[in-house]
């Protein structure tokens, strides 16, 4: 398989910046040298996510008994910092893009030159948003957690307005934090692909990379994966992101499962003709003279194989030899007079 039929493969970063400059940077450098495609940011601010001084507490997952405002004000990057992570991707020749979270990110990101964009799967339900970024014209990304088909349709209309479907990418995520793979339900992929005639991929936030691997098998054309520094650090999305090793290894191992999938084949490969030669063929065991008699006694299957296959034996049972055959030499069909006629309802 050549390299362009791997997916584009995204690094998020997500929350894991944990507020601190030099770690934003430092999971640029690191997605670099994994083999990412891109990173990518998020930018919001609390106060366009949620209304200060509500107190709606999350229920469950990763954040539970955390409120709605405190979430995001921990969780937002600083828009000052945007400028030095892009300066930082085109130093390190990775992509950074980001997933703009209210209509006024947008023009921000522009000025940064942002070449492309994501919509989370929460917003998918605020068109105006996927409008606007849209009619920037550069490629959109739309995860589809928690969708029904029928938001999805209506996302996509209102994207390829402004866009061609080669520029819309639809990813199949599961927005638990973490999401068991038991519920990546992969199989939709294909759905997507069949019925919006857009590019496809995986948003994964399950644990370990099993799920990402399965995805390649699906020929997606991109992958994101949460990305943190070490886990051990903590943070909002420390615990369902990939160690810098680790996604290393996961893009390795994508390609692996893609170059395995290969192509409908019979018979020997390239890397099998040394042990090719070693199936069993028909060789002479005992030296004969010329006219004596081939029999189950003087001729066995054995290695290497450079003789005749072991079914056509009993072709030679019973026959005289035409000349002297040496002990070892594989069976020829010029050892006997003229190439015996199968029997009927056998054929070469």
């Amino acid at each position: 398989m050549r390299p362009n039929y791997y997916p584009f493969f995204v690094a998020e970063m997500g929350a894991n910046h944990n507020q601190w400059l030099p770690r934003a940077l430092a999971l640029v450098d690191a997605a670099a040298e994994a083999g990412a495609n891109a990173i990518k940011l998020q930018t919001y601010t609390a106060d366009g996510m949620v209304c200060r001084g509500t107190y709606h507490v999350i229920e469950g997952g990763e954040w539970g008994g955390m409120n709605l405002w405190e979430l995001y004000e921990r969780g937002a990057m600083p828009w000052s910092w945007h400028k030095a992570i892009f300066k930082r991707g085109a130093e390190k020749g990775i992509i950074v893009f980001s997933t703009p979270f209210e209509r006024d990110a947008i023009p921000f990101l522009e000025r940064l030159g942002c070449p492309m964009y994501k919509i989370a799967s929460a917003e998918i339900l605020d068109l105006n948003l996927i409008k606007d970024c849209a009619g920037t014209g550069k490629p959109l990304v739309i995860s589809t957690g928690m969708a029904s088909l029928a938001e999805i349709e209506d996302a996509v209309r209102v994207a390829s307005g402004p866009l061609s479907l080669d520029q819309v990418t639809l990813l199949k995520c599961t927005s638990g934090y973490p999401a068991p793979a038991a519920e990546a339900n992969l199989e939709t992929i294909n759905n997507l692909r069949r019925h919006f005639r857009c590019k496809v991929g995986l948003s994964d936030h399950t644990v370990g990379s099993a799920v990402a691997i399965a995805a390649g098998l699906y020929d997606v054309d991109m992958i994101e994966k949460h990305l943190t520094l070490r886990r051990a650090d903590g943070g909002l999305d420390a615990s369902f992101s990939a160690e810098p090793e680790e996604l290393k290894q996961l893009i390795a191992d994508v390609h692996t499962a893609m170059d395995a999938v290969g192509e409908e084949h019979f018979g020997p490969t390239a890397s099998e003709m040394a042990t090719f030669r070693l199936r069993r063929t028909l060789h002479v065991v005992y030296p004969l003279k010329a006219g004596e008699l081939f029999s189950e006694h003087n001729v066995k299957p054995l290695r290497p194989g450079d003789g005749l296959p072991p079914a056509e034996l009993y072709l030679f049972i019973g026959r005289p030899a035409t000349r002297a055959v040496a002990a070892g030499e594989p069976l020829a069909w010029d050892m006997v007079r003229g190439k015996p006629r199968p029997p009927r309802g056998i054929e070469w």
